[in-house]
């Protein structure tokens, strides 16, 4: 059996960062995935996926990703229930994260969170958490990272690929 997702959308809001009693941190938040089909019009329907992060993948996403940001979310989908105030069953269904990338630098035109300095390209969760930093840095300093995506295309010819 196989319970594995992948999406890659964009915020509908900025994630929305909760503590659990016994102090375990929980991330909220929505992601909009465009369906691969138009409609008669041209018009492109999305739907609106719940996402869940917990642990230090949850204080990351909360501190770097904002609403309108594209990100890619690797997880398990869970259908979890409860009762309600009024005593009716209430079914959720959510992915649980493992893995969020940061597809998009802040400073990008269009993309929210603009002004902040993004020093958490990839984010992977798990029991432990953990953060691996791929984004550009926008440090004052001459030692600039030579690889920082400064928003133009990289020309490689086919002769300098390894494959």
């Amino acid at each position: 059996m196989l319970n594995r997702v992948i999406l890659i959308g964009r915020l509908t809001k900025d994630p929305e960062l909760r503590y659990t009693p016994a102090g375990v941190a929980v991330a909220q938040f929505t992601l909009a995935v465009d369906r691969s089909f138009s409609k008669e019009q041209g018009e492109r329907e999305a739907d609106f996926i719940p996402v869940v992060t917990w642990r230090q993948l949850a204080e990351t996403c909360a501190n770097y990703l904002r609403k309108g940001r594209l990100a890619a979310v690797e997880g398990r989908m869970q259908v979890r229930n409860y009762e309600n105030n009024e005593g009716r069953r209430v079914y959720v269904t959510e992915v649980v994260a493992d893995n969020v990338r940061f597809l998009e630098s802040p400073n990008r035109d269009g993309g929210g969170g603009q002004g902040r300095d993004d020093n958490h390209g990839e984010s992977g969760g798990g029991q432990g958490g953990g953060t691996r930093s791929t984004g550009s840095r926008n440090s004052g300093n001459n030692n600039q990272d030579p690889f920082a995506d400064d928003g133009k295309p990289i020309d490689i010819s086919d002769d300098d690929l390894p494959f």
